[in-house]
């Protein structure tokens, strides 16, 4: 093109558009390359594109997809794509490194494994030098994903670093994290359901399975923690807290300190809840509430319907509460060990919680606390008035692996669960 016909096209943008083999991720696709421009002083000018990979663009509701089968190959990419409202799927396989790590700062998005569990594995990346997935925003929604190998320099990697909004993980596995999840402080709710959480922790005592700040609300509902390395199954400082139908046990080689830590007190509501120490635990208490002090205007621990194993040789101890807090209410737990639940000299309200022998249960050796039939335990439930509006009778049991049930009938068996041997 001459000098004539360039000053003849001056107001016009002039575009190339190259169709050549695709840079970004789409195979076989024309790649946008840039656009050349006229200055202010009349030059032809060139300006690169600025997208690495494919530039798909998104409205509130869209589902983006991301996978080797798609566009978008990391999770980053998808992050700074996805706006409110939409939903973010994960075809099932491996991401590692740099494709697994992300930062999640929309107010209302579901991120969520498609075709299977996908699997994110750190390999040396965090988000921030803090987890693989740092969120930070409004309501999120997680589900189906396994998140591993969440490893930093200062020893406090988590699968995901919860900081700021309403989060929810529905599904989820945690696996080999330095934490599984870690929360920060403030007025932040968590909800955990159906989700696993296992050999979490850096061997410090100091990380654990799952661990909660000061936030304001902690809801668990269904979930298995198992081997946690030397840190809690779980640990809460939360201001409120519902742990209900899971299973907690550290098992065989088991080397988690507390099973179930409430450190600055609060409200309590354990519920339904299969909670084991296993015979190599580092701490031989089971449940601890306000071991460092109550933070909280109230503090109330209720240990409902709970079935508690003790395997320490020597014995430990079921219920830990140090002196200041407003109510300790138990009722019908069921106790395998040698100990009384209130062998501290709690005062607290205590109601049938009875020790009991391995041949209570089908088969307390491979964690079915299921009662026998011809236990003299049937119809000694007790009922229990409601605490702060919320009904303390159980609702649902625990399902292994990672699942409750609708209880079908009124509870008649102390302990957790309610089902009876076939």
């Amino acid at each position: 093109m001459d000098a004539m016909n360039l000053r003849f096209w001056s107001p016009m943008l002039l575009a190339i558009v190259v169709a050549a083999p695709c840079a970004a991720d789409v195979p076989g696709a024309s790649s946008y390359l840039g656009e050349i421009r006229r200055d202010a002083s009349g030059k032809l000018v060139t300006v690169p594109a600025q997208v690495t990979e494919s530039p798909q663009q998104t409205t509130s509701g869209n589902v983006i997809k991301v996978g080797p089968s798609h566009g978008i190959r990391s999770l980053s990419t998808a992050a700074a794509l996805a706006k409110d409202g939409d939903t973010v799927e994960i075809e099932a396989g491996d991401y590692a490194g740099e494709l697994a790590i992300a930062i999640w700062k929309q107010d209302n998005l579901t991120i969520r494994g498609a075709g299977g569990r996908p699997r994110l594995k750190a390999a040396g990346a965090s988000t921030e030098g803090k987890a693989i997935w740092v969120v930070r925003g409004g309501r999120i929604t997680i589900e189906n994903i396994e998140f591993t190998d969440a490893r930093v320099p200062d020893k406090n990697g988590a699968g995901i670093r919860f900081e700021k909004g309403h989060l929810l993980v529905r599904n989820c596995r945690f696996i080999d994290n330095e934490n599984g999840v870690l929360s920060g402080g403030g007025n932040l709710d968590l909800d955990i359901e159906n989700s696993e959480f296992g050999h979490n922790g850096a061997g410090d005592g100091y990380s654990h399975n799952l661990y909660v700040g000061a936030i304001r609300k902690l809801r668990v509902t269904g979930s298995y923690f198992h081997h946690a390395r030397a840190g809690h199954l779980l640990k809460s400082r939360a201001a409120e807290n519902h742990i209900l139908y899971n299973r907690l046990t550290d098992e065989t080689g088991g080397r988690a300190s507390y099973e179930l830590e409430f450190p600055s007190g609060g409200l309590a509501y354990v519920i339904g809840n299969i909670i084991e120490q296993s015979k190599t635990t580092e701490n031989p208490n089971i449940v601890s509430f306000g071991a460092e002090g109550y933070k909280h205007p109230a503090n109330a621990l209720y240990l409902i319907n709970n079935t508690l194993i003790d395997n320490l040789p020597q014995s430990g101890f079921f219920l830990a509460a140090k002196p200041g807090f407003q109510t300790v209410k138990a009722w019908n737990n069921l106790l395998l060990g040698k100990r009384p639940l209130n062998s501290g000299g709690i005062d607290g309200e205590f109601v049938n919680n009875p020790n009991v022998g391995a041949e209570t249960f089908v088969l307390a050796d491979q964690h079915d606390y299921r009662i026998v039939r011809d236990s003299p335990l049937h119809r000694s439930y007790r009922v229990p008035d409601a605490a702060n509006g919320i009904v303390l009778t159980p609702e649902r049991e625990y399902v292994h692996p990672a699942a409750t049930r609708m209880l079908t009938t009124t509870p008649t068996l102390p302990g957790a669960r309610q089902t009876l041997q076939p």
